[in-house]
């Protein structure tokens, strides 16, 4: 696949257009994947503009991961074309930390620059775990490494943030909480994200547009148009909820509820 870098950008807020570079972070044109002979993603089409949140929904095994790990360069076997504007970051669902080295060293993983040292400082500082650098993996609960994770995503000040499902085994507290410090930390740095979640209500809280990916493309474009920060019944939000909730075949009860079984 032919992949075109279009220049350095580094993260902006989208309440500074002046400073923002106006190219999308990535365009994505014609993106096809196959796997034994099986088509998983069919000439897909994206484009994500600087500080925009776009959340990809869809049903198990309709590719979302599969174009996730196409943007961040990770499937040298896709084809179709993808052009960039500025770094990228990746946060999975597992946290990937190395057991081997402290927070701080897992942080700094692949970072270069005078500067290292200050920048996992003010990165773990960011996530709320200052106090918390000079621990091993192993101590920390799975909240506060998925927080590491975005630390580590952080330091590299990327202007796209390519999410797997990134609070899918937190329990259902610290997602939550997690969701509220994606929220805070999209706010003060401006960069773009792409969230890949089974989630409709964790795409309509973070998210300004949901797409969803069905039979190899993307099939459904839904835009937010609800101020931040959103709660579930902020007005507007219930419609949003259903209409997505009955694309994706999730039948829903005449009060918003999914029904029994689904």
């Amino acid at each position: 696949m032919a992949a075109r870098p279009a220049g350095g950008l580094t993260g902006t807020s989208p309440g500074h257009p002046a400073d923002a570079d106006p190219r999308p972070v990535v365009t994505a044109s014609g993106v096809r994947r196959a796997f034994a002979g099986t088509v998983v993603l069919d000439g897909v089409d994206l484009v994500i503009a600087p500080g925009e949140v776009v959340a990809l929904l869809g049903a198990s095994g309709s590719g979302k991961s599969t174009l996730l790990r196409i943007l961040a360069g990770l499937d040298p076997d896709a084809t179709g074309e993808i052009s960039q504007a500025g770094s990228q970051a990746v946060v999975f669902q597992e946290h990937r930390l190395l057991p081997w080295k402290r927070v701080a060293d897992n942080v700094a993983l692949g970072v270069s620059g005078p500067d290292v040292r200050r920048r996992v400082a003010a990165a773990l500082a960011e996530v709320g775990l200052a106090d918390r650098s000079r621990a091993w993996p192993v101590e920390l609960s799975g909240g506060q490494a998925q927080r590491v994770a975005f630390a580590r995503a952080l330091v590299r000040e990327p202007a796209l943030l390519l999410l797997d499902e990134p609070f899918g085994a937190l329990d259902a507290l610290t997602r939550l909480r997690m969701q509220a410090l994606f929220g805070r930390l999209h706010a003060e740095h401006g960069f773009a994200a792409l969230l890949v979640t089974h989630d409709v209500d964790e795409a309509l809280l973070l998210a300004d547009r949901v797409l969803v990916l069905e039979g190899g493309r993307i099939a459904e474009e839904t835009r937010v148009p609800l101020d931040r920060p959103r709660a579930p019944d902020a007005t507007g939000f219930g419609p949003l909820r259903r209409h997505l909730l009955a694309r994706l075949g999730v039948p829903v009860e005449p009060g918003g509820t999914t029904a029994p079984g689904s």
